[in-house]
């Protein structure tokens, strides 16, 4: 039997999408096999247009229930998904090993960075709107006071490597900022964006609110990007004939594009890959103008 059929008669390997809280297969019935060097390690969901729109349906309608959550609440909800992640550590440590090829301090020095990230985020949840609000001066008797709101429905695509505390670091800042996300995970090895989805299925997040594809990022990439109730998009800087792709598929509907600058691995551990401008990036400043003393 060919190496190829063997893969795809091994159905109890098989790592599915996850689509509105559920894990799904995609709807053409691809996968790809997956090999740890010479022996099978799983099949994977090769998600297709279908499978984008379907995500971007489910986001569309769980940002709202999302955003309206109160801030302090989104926050204890994210930090539920640090404690999940921890309770999950020998899982992600062993994806981890496998799938990058790690030693055991290096995928324990990955897992403990994605955990403190998240937890850095959630305590920002109730804080970044104070600090992005202004009042502003005018010349006339009125009140002017801007302050920030979320775009809406966010598609991101995740590095490679690191394979966690990557996809944590694009995911965290647009979720914190009240956006519902479509992510298309490491092409490498998803299978760790898969158990951090299974980590997410017991957060309380609303379904939908984070919606993880895997597949690959070429043909995923423009799909988000043309797709006209995604109202931005970040991915990292890589080949320069992609981006220049992305870039000019997002313009047709003026979204908003976000351009990752790490090049190596070790600068996702550097705290410049966290920061509040980072979760103003996935904002849009709402102004109001009221009359004064009315």
């Amino acid at each position: 039997m060919a190496k190829d059929q063997d893969a795809r008669l091994d159905v109890r390997k098989m790592y599915k999408l996850f689509i509105n809280g559920a894990f799904v297969r995609s709807e053409s019935g691809r996968s790809d096999a997956l090999w740890d060097g010479k022996s099978f390690g799983a099949n994977i969901a090769r998600a297709s247009r279908k499978d984008v729109r379907d995500a971007v349906v489910a986001a569309h309608a769980a940002q709202t229930k999302w955003w309206k959550l109160t801030p302090a609440l989104r926050g204890l909800m994210l930090y539920r998904l640090a404690e999940m992640m921890e309770a999950r550590r020998a899982e992600f440590i062993e994806r981890l090993r496998e799938g990058t090829r790690l030693d055991d301090d290096a995928a324990r020095r990955e897992l403990d960075a994605a955990i403190d990230r998240v937890v850095w985020y959630a305590g920002w949840c109730d804080k970044y709107g104070a600090l992005l609000s202004t009042r502003n001066p005018v010349a006339g008797p009125h009140f002017n006071a801007s302050s920030p709101e979320p775009m809406g429905v966010v598609g991101l695509l995740a590095p490679d490597e690191p394979s966690l505390l990557g996809l944590i670091s694009v995911l965290l800042p647009a979720l914190v900022a009240g956006n519902s996300v479509v992510m298309v995970a490491s092409e490498r090895d998803p299978r760790t964006a898969v158990v951090f989805a299974e980590a997410l299925a017991v957060s309380d997040l609303p379904a939908g609110a984070v919606n993880i594809l895997t597949g690959y990022r070429s043909e995923l990439g423009p799909i988000l990007a043309k797709h006209m109730d995604v109202e931005a998009i970040g991915f990292c800087a890589g080949d320069g004939a992609f981006t220049t792709e992305l870039r000019r598929d997002a313009a047709e509907n003026l979204k908003r594009t976000h351009v990752w600058s790490q090049s190596t691995r070790d600068a996702w551990f550097d705290d410049s890959s966290q920061s509040l401008d980072m979760i103003a990036a996935y904002c849009e400043i709402k102004t109001i103008w009221h009359p004064a003393g009315v």
